[in-house]
């Protein structure tokens, strides 16, 4: 039997953008992020990807073991390329500034196509009630390592706490 034939030209596979919800975790559900200057860490690196264009960050919450992005993808990258810059990028600055010598990712990550407004809204919230439902904090603003709390200091014009001695670019994620 023959093989099927598939349309591999990326013109009419990839659409100029596509929007996911991703998630991945730490190795064996440490609680990596539970420490301020690895949860910075972190806001870096997704920071230095966005202000390089290599995707567009629309909401993102930094849980002690995991990780959950509201994230654009254009043109020819994926979502695989995307993820592996972000749990890449992290951990070799994990390990090359911090001296990190294990284990940094559970294999792999999650995503849901986001299509529609609805949808959107939904991971959003899912996003920001994350801290919450987690007992971290009692109303998603006042958790520091999400995009509600960053957007709320950006928005009083403030500088939020977290990025006063971080390095790297402070204007791409609020």
């Amino acid at each position: 039997m023959a093989k099927p034939l598939r349309n591999a030209s990326s013109t009419q596979i990839l659409s100029s953008s596509r929007t996911f919800f991703a998630t991945t975790s730490t190795s064996m559900g440490r609680a990596l992020f539970q420490s301020e200057r690895n949860a910075l860490l972190l806001i870096d690196v997704l920071r230095s990807y966005v202000a390089t264009g290599k995707f567009q960050l629309h909401d993102f919450v930094i849980m002690p073991d995991h990780l959950h992005l509201l994230l654009t993808v254009t043109g020819d990258t994926t979502i695989e390329r995307a993820m592996q810059l972000i749990k890449g990028g992290f951990s070799y600055r994990l390990k090359k500034e911090l001296g990190y010598l294990g284990e940094v990712w559970q294999r792999g990550f999650s995503e849901l196509r986001v299509n529609d407004r609805e949808s959107d809204l939904r991971h959003r919230e899912y996003i920001a009630q994350n801290p919450v439902k987690a007992g971290l904090v009692d109303s998603p603003e006042k958790f520091s390592y999400c995009f509600i709390y960053l957007a709320k200091q950006k928005a009083a014009g403030l500088k939020p706490r977290i990025f006063r001695n971080s390095c790297g670019t402070t204007e791409v994620v609020p």
